[in-house]
């Protein structure tokens, strides 16, 4: 997508650059008529049975989205539909780092992926694909109350801590995705990627806040119910965009559980139907649970537990001081006294400072590139926090610009050099630069030497708040981690190509409603060359029934059908449930809801 293009969408045009990044043309004239007739299928599906075990807006909330049984949206119309009630849409190329997916959440904006699932694959996929996105989230989306919980929750985990092995597990999610949907799947490269993936999630370690919310975010954004643990109704987008589990999850055998804070406990499975799922009485206790979540996170707590998850993390991380100084960068090191208080804190490469989220001029990633360190804490025998210094009590302790000064914190470690320059902020003291400056822990250990310039010195108590990201994204220039994995462009054969063509001609012929005598030849040829195919004799004995005629024909489309039915295990589900909904119109099932 070009800057240019926000689909006359507010949302989307509020998007900054590092999200930008992950966006990609929908490409609409890639679906194939055969990707036409699954969206269709699916959707008259999901109008068919949902109505029954959908929360109430649902049917509503696909009109509402801009959604139509008969064709794939187009990303234009789902923006017009989506922008009257505040949000917005983009195509990405399959899964992004679950941390970008939270803070599109956070700008209200829908993350779709562009393609859409295979035949094969029709009743789910473990690749997010168009169905899921867009039929699944977005028509929810129109509930005012699940919407302030969906943009909440990206604000939250846009700013959870993640560990370096969620970004393998992120990785390794989206290989075995990549590979169950390509359309000559390798049954060896699967199975070698589902081991890894089981490894893996058997050696996360202890789970960083990302996997915990990574939890609250699959049992009630994907797999969540509300009501009654007697009679739910499905919310979750996993479970709408599925038409085989949005049946099988409401079985005796998958149990009902009250969806509360111990819901963290339940780690999820995204290759195997879910064993249990959790029941909301209500949006707001949604809210709730996640709040007493983020108050254990490190953004709220901060303090030495904070920056150890930022060290655990080998990515970028910003650690906010007590004076509202905000550090960005790759931390690697701390010092803790004998009240596990921190001292110092240090980062190693590029990093920046900032206040509020805005870049500090002449502060940024260029100017700090080998890194940064700086005490924590107060003074020696100070009676306040240095960032609550007026100009008086700095002039007291020999803090004048272009004077000598030599400080002393209570952790031990002393600072001596000439003060260059003293900046304040919002009223209080951020930042000390110190030339010919000298920096020494208590156990004799150099944290600075003169030769290396001027030293920046961070000012601050405590250390407040730490978050996943850097405080400035843009003036950063984060690139977050984009996967080099790359979704499979499927070529098609001249059989696969033929089969389109034939898609595409019963479409003509049920839209129009002419040249309805090639609808026999057209099954002829089906029988006679694409014999694994079932959908496209549906699709013909869909217009025969309804046309009343052909009766001969619509005879033997029937009897092929249930023929390939009780042949074909994997198919004999989706025939039968097509051949109700042609008994049973989804069109007037819709009215009546």
């Amino acid at each position: 997508m070009s800057n240019l293009n926000h689909f006359n969408n507010v949302q989307v045009a509020k998007l900054p650059n590092h999200l930008k990044q992950f966006i990609v043309d929908q490409d609409y004239e890639k679906y194939t008529p055969v990707d036409q007739a699954v969206w269709r299928y699916v959707m008259r599906q999901n109008y068919s049975y949902l109505k029954n075990v959908a929360y109430y807006p649902y049917i509503k909330g696909l009109h509402r989205a801009g959604l139509s049984i008969e064709h794939i949206p187009d990303l234009q119309t789902m923006n017009d539909n989506l922008g009257k009630i505040g949000w917005g849409a983009v195509t990405v190329d399959g899964f992004i780092p679950p941390a970008a997916f939270m803070e599109y959440q956070a700008y209200q904006v829908l993350v779709i992926a562009a393609d859409i699932r295979q035949i094969n694959h029709i009743e789910y996929t473990p690749a997010p694909d168009i169905i899921h996105e867009s039929a699944g989230h977005a028509p929810i989306i129109a509930d005012a109350d699940y919407n302030n919980y969906l943009s909440y929750f990206g604000s939250i985990g846009a700013k959870a801590m993640f560990s370096a092995k969620d970004f393998e597990l992120y990785e390794a999610i989206r290989k075995l995705s990549i590979l169950k949907e390509a359309i000559e799947a390798d049954e060896v490269q699967i199975a070698k990627a589902e081991r890894a993936l089981r490894y893996l999630n058997e050696n996360m370690g202890e789970p960083s806040e990302m996997a915990l919310l990574g939890r609250l975010h699959w049992w009630t954004v994907e797999y969540g119910l509300i009501g009654t643990l007697e009679d739910p109704k499905i919310y979750g987008a996993g479970l709408l965009s599925s038409i085989g589990e949005s049946a099988s999850c409401m079985q005796a055998n998958v149990a009902k559980l009250w969806y509360n804070i111990d819901t963290i406990n339940y780690p999820y499975d995204i290759t195997k139907p879910q064993p249990q799922l959790f029941v909301t009485p209500n949006f707001q206790n949604l809210i709730d649970v996640l709040e007493t979540f983020a108050n254990t996170m490190a953004f709220r707590r901060g303090g030495t537990e904070s920056v150890m998850k930022a060290i655990a993390c080998k990515n970028v991380a910003t650690a906010v001081y007590s004076s509202g100084l905000q550090v960005s960068g790759i931390f690697t090191d701390m010092g803790i006294d004998e009240k596990d208080e921190i001292t110092f804190i240090k980062t190693t490469g590029p990093s920046a400072f900032a206040i509020n989220n805005k870049q500090l001029q002449g502060h940024g990633k260029d100017y700090h590139a080998t890194g940064f360190s700086s005490p924590v804490g107060k003074l020696k025998n100070a009676n306040k926090a240095l960032e609550n210094y007026t100009e008086l009590d700095l002039k007291a302790i020999g803090l004048i610009i272009g004077e000598h000064v030599k400080l002393e914190f209570e952790s031990g470690i002393k600072v001596s050099g000439s003060v260059k320059s003293i900046l304040i902020s919002l009223g209080k003291l951020i930042l000390i630069a110190l030339e010919d400056c000298i920096v020494i822990e208590r156990n004799g250990n150099i944290l600075f030497k003169p030769e290396w310039g001027i030293y920046d010195m961070a000012i601050g108590e405590k250390i407040a708040s730490v978050f996943n990201g850097a405080a400035d994204k843009d003036a950063y220039e984060e690139i977050t981690l984009i996967s080099g994995e790359k979704t499979r462009q499927i070529k098609y054969d001249k059989a696969q190509i033929a089969l389109h063509q034939l898609y595409k001609t019963v479409r003509e012929i049920r839209e129009k409603g002419d040249r309805l005598n090639e609808l026999s030849a057209i099954f002829k040829t089906l029988k006679t060359n694409f014999r694994q195919d079932w959908l496209c004799a549906l699709e013909i004995l869909e217009i025969v029934f309804h046309k009343e005629i052909y009766y001969e024909l619509e005879k033997e489309i029937l009897d092929y059908l249930e023929i390939k039915a009780g042949r074909v295990a994997e198919v004999s589900k989706l025939i039968s449930d097509g051949l109700y909904v042609i008994k049973n119109p989804v069109s007037q099932l819709a009215t009546n809801d």
